[in-house]
């Protein structure tokens, strides 16, 4: 009789651990968990923010069914006939030590299918890393240094115009103006964040500076961060460069540009990479001090309305509602991303990472969120259908001035004097 009672209560928590845990099992069943390592906190806050509320705008797209939408995986709710992608988030404040570490958080305690991020090249670098020797997928939108892609990595990939594609479009277009407009630019001036991404920017800028007979006069590094920029800027002052590329992210470049006024200084012409030049919400706080300067962009309102329309569509009805702002290039790559992940997923009918990989590194996807419409991956990982335009600000407004491909707007040169404004 007592073994009998025994072997019931031994059955009734059978069934039990059956349902709890089972119930448990089969609901992760239907849940892709990807990872978002970005800058929640700390200078880039702000970008980092935005790259979030861009993958939430995607995962909309993805787990709902959107008929509407002219772009992959919009008519059907979720991935694989009812897996819906659940982003699990983590912040690495700008911190390369606490990139690495959540990485390994979010792929061995969280067990992420995959992560997206990082925005700061500083922090892609050790997380990838992680991922790579993992043999988990590490997928960037926004994170720039060449560098990333020249590793041989087999799980990295990245959709953004590299610091190197971009410098030489820069250079380019300052030959295009003093061969057309008689510029007169000799000299250049580098400013640039003493990370990852700023000393690869500034690198790629001397090379292709040398290509083209610029001189450059001043090499000005700064801390990420800062809390004053005169000194660095009394020297861009001192050596009064014809033209500056700038590499700052988020606050430390309206710092920059005020800091520029202070002084009362300008370049003839001031190009900025993926930086806090791109980002809405600096430029809104900067106002009419950030007129005229420039910037290398995969992404504006204007340039979407002719030449990505579903980008706007899905800007207005999730990403806007979410951010309070209009995509800019960081944050919409991001949602690139995780659509060309979801597009893999489905060629590979199973969540299956090597499956996933081989197709992300071999098959060409199309992208209306892209300027190209369209992502391919070289080995190593970078995007070759990148695209990239030098827009310069004017009253909040990017106005696409290079290439004449994209060209809406004729460029105002040299920038107007802040006592002339």
């Amino acid at each position: 009789m007592r073994s009998k009672s025994m072997l019931a209560r031994l059955l009734v928590f059978t069934l039990c651990g059956v349902f709890l845990f089972g119930g448990a099992a089969f609901g992760a069943d239907k849940v892709i968990k990807i990872g978002t390592l970005f800058p929640l906190t700390g200078p880039s806050a702000v970008s980092g923010q935005n790259c979030l509320n861009s993958l939430l705008a995607a995962v909309e797209v993805i787990n709902n069914a959107h008929p509407e939408l002219d772009m992959p995986l919009a008519a059907k709710a979720g991935l694989l006939d009812g897996y819906k992608i659940e982003l699990v988030k983590a912040d690495h404040q700008g911190k390369p030590d606490v990139a690495k570490s959540e990485a390994e958080r979010l792929y061995n305690q969280e067990n992420v299918f995959a992560i997206i991020g990082s925005y700061n090249s500083s922090a892609t670098k050790p997380a990838s890393a992680v991922a790579e020797r993992a043999k988990k997928l590490f997928l960037c939108g926004a994170s720039s240094s060449a560098a990333l892609t020249e590793r041989g990595y087999k799980y990295f990939f990245r959709h953004a115009p590299t610091d190197a594609i971009e410098s030489e479009e820069f250079t380019d277009y300052i030959s295009w103006l003093n061969k057309e407009k008689n510029a007169g630019i000799k000299t250049l001036g580098l400013f640039y964040e003493n990370s990852e991404f700023g000393k690869h920017a500034a690198d790629e800028a001397k090379k292709a500076a040398k290509e083209v007979g610029l001189e450059i006069t001043a090499d000005v590094p700064f801390n990420v961060g800062a809390t004053n920029l005169s000194s660095e800027v009394q020297t861009l002052k001192a050596a009064n460069p014809d033209a500056v590329f700038g590499a700052a992210l988020g606050g430390d470049y309206s710092l920059w540009v005020r800091t520029m006024k202070q002084v009362n200084w300008l370049p003839k012409i001031a190009i900025n990479y993926c930086t806090g030049y791109q980002n809405p919400a600096v430029q809104k706080e900067l106002g009419a001090d950030g007129n005229y300067f420039m910037g290398g962009m995969s992404f504006s309102p204007e340039l979407a309305e002719k030449f990505m329309p579903e980008a706007l569509v899905v800007q207005e009805k999730f990403y806007r509602p979410l951010a309070n702002q209009p995509f800019d290039s960081d944050s919409v790559q991001e949602a690139v991303m995780l659509m060309i992940l979801g597009q893999a997923i489905e060629k590979a009918g199973a969540l299956d990472t090597e499956k996933v990989r081989e197709i992300l590194a071999s098959e060409t996807f199309v992208s209306p969120l892209s300027l190209s419409g369209e992502v391919a991956f070289a080995p190593g990982g970078q995007n070759i259908k990148a695209l990239s335009v030098i827009t310069q600000i004017e009253n909040q407004k990017y106005n696409t001035i290079y290439p004449e491909k994209f060209k809406d707007s004729e460029v105002i040169y040299p920038m107007k004097p802040w006592d002339n404004r």
